[in-house]
C-alpha cells in the first residue's frame, strides 16, 4: 500500500498556502490602494468615451436626416434666390480684314462682317424687396421659406458706351434686349415683364450651357426679354426702366449689385436672421422689434468690376449682397455642443466618488462607477430624442433632471445615508447648468468656461489637501 510522503504533502500545502496569501494581499492591495482605484476609474472613463461617442454620430446622423428633408423642402417650394439684373444686351457690327489667296488676283483682302455684343449695366439700380417668410415642417423637421415681390426700378446711360470705340451706325438697337439671371426659375410665380415708359417686354427662359462652375456654387439661369424693337434708343437720352419680380424661396435671397449706383431696401417680419455678402447695410436701425428693414447704398468704386462688359457676361454672384433667414433653434448643433463637455462631466463626476470613497472608506466596486458612468451617456440620449419634439430647454432640463435624480438614488444605496447622494445630485445640478450656460454663451464661452474649470480645480485640490497619497 502507497502512502504519501508526509514532507512533499506538507511542502504543496505551504506553497498553496503562500499562493493564497499572495492572491489575497493582491485583492486587498486593488481594493484598498489609491493607486489601483485610480487607474481602474482611468480605464473606465475610457471605455465610456465609447458609447459617448456612438451618441455624438447618432446626433450627426439625426441632423444629416433633417438636412436632407430641409433640401427636399426646399427643392419643391423654391431654392435660395439671387438676382443678376437687369442688364442691356446690345448687338453690334465688328468687320475684321481677312487675306485670301488665289492664283489669278494673288492676296486681297475681304472685310467680313461679324455680330457681336455689349452687356451695359444699369447707371442706377433701386431695389425694395418685401420678404413674406413662413415655416414649413416635414414630420419633426422645419425649415424657414418666403414669398418675396422686388420692385426694381432704375437708368441705363446709353453715353457710356462712348468709350467702347464702336461707330455709331454698328449698334444694332431694335436688336437689343434685356437679359435677368436668377438662380432659381422653380420660385417664379408671376410672369416677369420690364416697363420702358408705356412699353412691356416679357421674359422668356434661355438655355445657357454650364461650361464651368459657377464662383458661388449655384447655377444661374438666364430670362431674355424680347426686342426693344419699339424704343428709341441713343446716346444722349437715359433710358428708365421699371420691373416686378415675384419669387418663392428658402434660406436666403441676395443681388448683385450691377448698377454704378446700388440703392436696396429689404424688409421683413422674420427676427433671426444675418446679412450676407461683400456688403452689410448702412443704417443703424436695421434691426427692428418686428423684423428688419435693411438698407444699402453700393457705388462702383466699391465693386472690382466695370460697367460695360464685351461678348459675355461674367458670374459675379460672388459680389452678391443680401440676408440669410435663419431657423431660431438648431437643436442638433446645441446637442452636439453638449456631447463634447461629455468626457469632462463623467470624468468629475468619477473623481467626486473617488474622493468620497478616499475620505470616507466606503468601499465601491468597478461595476458601480460603470452604471455611474452609463447613466450619464445617458443624459445626451434623452437630450437629442426630446429636443426633436420640443424646445432645446425643455429637453435640457428633462433629460438633466431626469439623470441626477436616478444617479442621486443610485448613489443612495452605494453610499449609507442621504448625505453623499445630495452633495452628489447638487454637484451634477452646478455642472449641468454651468455647461448650459456655456453653450448659450458665444463670445464669452471660453472665458466663462475657463473661469469655471479654475474654481472646479481649485475646489478639487481644496478636498483633497488631507489624503494621505502615500498609503498604497
Amino acid at each position: 500500500m502507497y502512502l504519501p510522503d508526509r514532507n512533499n504533502y506538507s511542502s504543496l500545502k505551504i506553497k498553496k498556502l503562500n499562493k493564497e496569501s499572495n492572491a489575497n494581499k493582491i485583492a486587498r492591495w486593488l481594493k484598498n490602494s489609491i493607486t489601483a482605484r485610480m487607474f481602474t476609474i482611468g480605464v473606465l472613463t475610457l471605455v465610456l468615451l465609447i458609447p459617448l461617442a456612438m451618441v455624438e454620430d447618432l446626433i450627426k446622423e439625426r441632423s444629416e436626416r433633417k438636412q436632407s428633408i430641409v433640401t427636399e423642402i426646399n427643392d419643391k417650394w423654391g431654392e435660395a434666390v439671387t438676382i443678376y439684373g437687369p442688364v442691356l444686351k446690345i448687338p453690334y457690327r465688328y468687320f475684321r480684314e481677312k487675306q485670301i489667296t488665289n492664283s489669278e488676283n494673288g492676296i486681297t483682302t475681304e472685310s467680313i462682317e461679324e455680330i457681336k455684343h455689349l452687356y451695359l449695366f444699369p447707371h442706377e439700380l433701386k431695389i425694395n424687396s418685401n420678404i413674406d417668410p413662413e415655416m414649413k415642417k416635414h414630420g419633426i423637421y422645419k425649415t424657414v421659406v418666403y414669398k418675396s415681390t422686388s420692385e426694381l426700378k432704375g437708368v441705363f446711360s446709353i453715353s457710356a458706351l462712348q468709350n467702347e470705340d464702336i461707330p455709331e451706325e454698328n449698334f444694332l438697337w431694335k436688336k437689343a434686349k434685356i437679359i435677368l439671371n436668377t438662380s432659381n426659375l422653380k420660385g417664379v410665380n408671376e410672369q416677369m415683364n420690364i416697363e420702358f415708359n408705356d412699353e412691356k417686354y416679357s421674359f422668356s427662359t434661355k438655355y445657357q450651357r454650364q461650361d464651368r462652375k459657377p464662383l458661388t456654387g449655384k447655377e444661374l439661369y438666364l430670362m431674355e426679354s424680347e426686342a426693344l424693337a419699339e424704343i428709341e434708343i441713343n446716346k444722349n437720352i437715359p433710358l428708365e426702366f421699371k420691373m416686378k419680380v415675384s419669387i418663392n424661396g428658402s434660406s436666403e435671397i441676395s443681388f448683385v449689385p450691377i448698377g454704378k449706383t446700388t440703392e436696396a431696401i429689404m424688409k421683413s417680419d422674420w427676427k433671426t436672421n444675418s446679412f450676407k455678402g461683400n456688403f452689410l447695410p448702412y443704417n443703424d436701425d436695421k434691426i427692428t422689434e418686428t423684423g428688419f428693414n435693411a438698407k444699402w447704398k453700393i457705388l462702383d468704386i466699391n465693386r472690382p468690376f466695370p460697367q460695360v462688359f464685351e461678348n459675355y457676361l461674367p458670374d459675379l454672384t460672388e459680389y452678391a449682397f443680401g440676408v440669410n433667414l435663419m431657423v431660431p433653434v438648431d437643436e442638433y448643433q446645441k446637442s452636439e455642443r453638449a456631447t463634447k463637455y461629455g468626457f469632462l462631466v463623467i470624468g468629475l463626476t468619477f473623481l467626486l466618488f473617488f474622493l468620497i470613497q478616499t475620505i470616507s472608506k466606503i468601499p465601491i466596486h468597478p461595476f458601480q462607477y460603470l452604471m455611474l458612468g452609463l447613466g450619464l451617456v445617458m443624459f445626451y440620449t434623452l437630450l437629442i430624442s426630446i429636443s426633436e419634439h420640443s424646445t432645446f430647454l425643455k429637453a435640457y432640463l428633462i433629460a438633466g433632471f431626469s439623470v441626477i435624480l436616478m444617479v442621486s438614488f443610485y448613489s443612495k444605496s452605494i453610499l449609507a445615508g442621504w448625505k453623499f447622494p445630495l452633495f452628489i445630485g447638487t454637484s451634477l445640478l452646478a455642472l449641468y447648468s454651468f455647461i448650459y450656460i456655456i453653450i448659450q454663451l458665444e463670445s464669452y464661452a471660453l472665458l466663462v468656461g475657463s473661469i469655471g474649470l479654475f474654481m472646479i480645480l481649485a475646489g478639487v485640490m481644496y478636498a483633497s489637501r488631507k489624503i494621505d497619497w502615500n498609503n498604497y
